[in-house]
This record gives C-alpha cells, sequence and structure tokens, in this order.
C-alpha cells in the first residue's frame, strides 16, 4: 500500500490494530450503504477508501462508552 502510507496513519490512529479495525468496520459500512465522506477517492477498493478517510481526518476512533459492559468483557 502506497498511499496513504502507514506512517501518517499512525499519527492519526494511535494503535495498528486499532487502524485495521476502524477501517475494516468502514469498509463494510461502505459496501452495505455506498455512503462516501470523501468527494474523490485514490483507491478502487472499500478498506483502502477507509484508509483514506483516516488520512483525510474525515474518520476517526469514537471514545468507548465506559458504562456499556460487553459480552467478552463478562
Amino acid at each position: 500500500m502506497l498511499y496513504p502510507s502507514v506512517d501518517s496513519l499512525k499519527s492519526k490512529i494511535d494503535s495498528k490494530y486499532t487502524l485495521v479495525t476502524l477501517a475494516a468496520k468502514r469498509a463494510r459500512e461502505m459496501q452495505e450503504t455506498k455512503n462516501n465522506l470523501l468527494s474523490s477517492y485514490t483507491s478502487h477498493k472499500n478498506v483502502g477508501k477507509a484508509l483514506e478517510e483516516v488520512a483525510a481526518g474525515v474518520l476517526t476512533k469514537q471514545d468507548q462508552d465506559e458504562s456499556i459492559i460487553y459480552e467478552d468483557e463478562i
């Protein structure tokens, strides 16, 4: 992957694991809803488009609500 570079993405998102999860969820959402946040993309695939959104700063990590208890945390 040449664009966006991993280094530029790591400056936006703290962890590469968080970045992968965020991009995968956004790519799935793009596939299902055809909702684009940018006017044009370099990449043709949804994962690349999601990473471009992160690099542009329009897609960010949401803070987790501490009051929610997930099944895998029980």
